[in-house]
């Protein structure tokens, strides 16, 4: 695991590029990312076995909150494949923190607005 910065009170990196399969943030390129306050690092599914269907799991925000993210943008794909399963959403409002499900382009552009204002996170996938 590799996690790019890191700290209390640091503002979430900023999307700097955005295309099919490419983000770029914190210096970085991946291909999914998680994003949250201080650093980013690759958002690799296989951690805790996402797909498709049944989508973004509770695991999946768990590093986010851990690292201080007050509002969460969840990004579906290019095309909206993605889904979210209904606990990660769940888990979410239980711990206060308000939740933004969009497709990557629209979640991009609010998680940049958000990431200046509060301590944000996001789950970013860049294909369908």
């Amino acid at each position: 695991m590799v996690i790019v910065g890191a700290g209390d009170g640091a503002l979430s990196p900023e999307v700097t590029h955005i295309s099919w399969g490419r983000l770029e943030a914190g210096g970085r390129v991946f291909k999914d990312a998680r994003l949250y306050p201080g650093g980013a690092r690759e958002w690799d599914w296989n951690e805790t076995g996402t797909r498709h269907e049944p989508g973004i799991r509770p695991a999946d925000v768990e590093e986010l909150l851990a690292r201080g993210a007050r509002v969460v943008v969840l990004s579906r794909g290019f095309y909206g494949r993605l889904r979210v399963m209904p606990e990660t959403l769940e888990l979410l409002a239980r711990r206060g923190v308000r939740a933004h499900v969009l497709r990557t382009e629209e979640a991009v552009r609010l998680y940049n607005e958000l990431r200046r204002k509060e301590p944000a996170g996001a789950l970013v996938h860049t294909t369908c």
